[in-house]
């Protein structure tokens, strides 16, 4: 039997992930293989990703790497999964989503400020957005890298506080203060691991199929069928979420403008059929709103 081999990107959460993916693989009696390759957002850490004009910038080494046949499979955070995937890739797996909320991160010395007061290191424009709805005269700087890496950063800069995925925290086992923020909608499919396939290897595809959770993929679909038909490739401050809860999807997302000054929301509770796109007519609904001159605006800004 031949091993599976798992592309991942080569951070620690990312390893993390693909061993989650591995586990998953062996208990179905599957002999699995993990190759870490280094992405072009992982090597340019002193951009913000906006600007680095590329889309994907975190997987488009692994989709190299899959279509060169060089992995089988490539785990990915589906957030930073674009929702334009390339030819003969197609997204074969999710697991289950287990923490999508945002949470601030301080450092000791604001430990008493006043959210309104505190100075901000992120670089996400949605996180950016949604903070400056809440707070107008908020100040940011940007940070990237790895979770490691930014609180290093937090610790060295001049800055109170930094925005993270509660998912990462968790996963790493990081024992560490933090404050959630329920004004903040997260980023479409925030908290999901999922893993992508060559469309010709049906075999190794319908191992994978097997491992979905199948409420995760119908929460993610409607996000990233939301979060497509606002952005057409372009980045944007858009947060959406779905759950299922009693058998009716909650969802709830908004588009906002660069200093929040502007967001069009939606909050809907519906019964899921798999004949509507309801991430797509949801997202119309934004763009006959104002979201398509506010859309315009994003784009001529960035």
């Amino acid at each position: 039997m031949k091993s599976i081999r798992i592309g991942t990107r080569n951070s620690a959460l990312a390893l993390w992930q693909a061993k989650e993916v591995a586990k998953l693989l062996q208990n179905n009696n599957q002999l699995t293989e993990i190759v870490p390759i280094v992405s072009s957002g992982d090597k340019n850490l002193n951009q913000p990703l906006y600007s680095l004009g590329i889309t994907g910038v975190f997987t488009r080494d692994l989709d190299i790497a899959l279509l060169n046949d060089e992995i089988d499979i490539a785990v990915h955070s589906l957030k930073d999964v674009p929702t334009q995937l390339p030819q003969h890739i197609e997204l074969v797996t999710y697991l289950e989503r287990d923490f999508p909320q945002d949470i601030l991160i301080r450092k000791e010395s604001a430990k008493n400020k006043e959210l309104h007061e505190l100075k901000l290191a992120t670089s996400s424009l949605r996180r950016r957005a949604f903070w400056l709805k809440a707070f107008p005269n908020a100040k940011f700087s940007d940070i990237r890298g790895n979770i490691q890496t930014r609180l290093q950063k937090l610790e060295e800069g001049d800055f109170d506080a930094t925005i993270l995925s509660l998912a990462g925290i968790k996963r790493m086992k990081m024992d560490i203060e933090y404050e959630m923020l329920p004004f903040l909608i997260p980023a479409p499919s925030q908290g999901v691991i999922a893993v992508a396939g060559h469309s010709d290897k049906n075999e190794i595809n319908e191992i994978l199929r097997s491992l979905t959770h199948k409420s995760t993929q119908i929460c993610v679909e409607i996000e990233r069928n939301f979060l497509k038909t606002l952005e057409g490739g372009c980045t944007a401050p858009i947060g959406a979420f779905a759950e299922i809860i009693e058998n009716q999807v909650q969802f709830k997302a908004a588009l906002c403008s660069l200093d929040g000054k502007n967001c069009i929301s939606a909050e809907e509770s519906f019964e899921y059929n798999e004949e509507e796109n309801f991430g797509k007519k949801f997202a119309k609904i934004i763009l006959e709103n104002g979201g398509k001159e506010l859309m315009t605006e994003i784009k001529n800004h960035l």
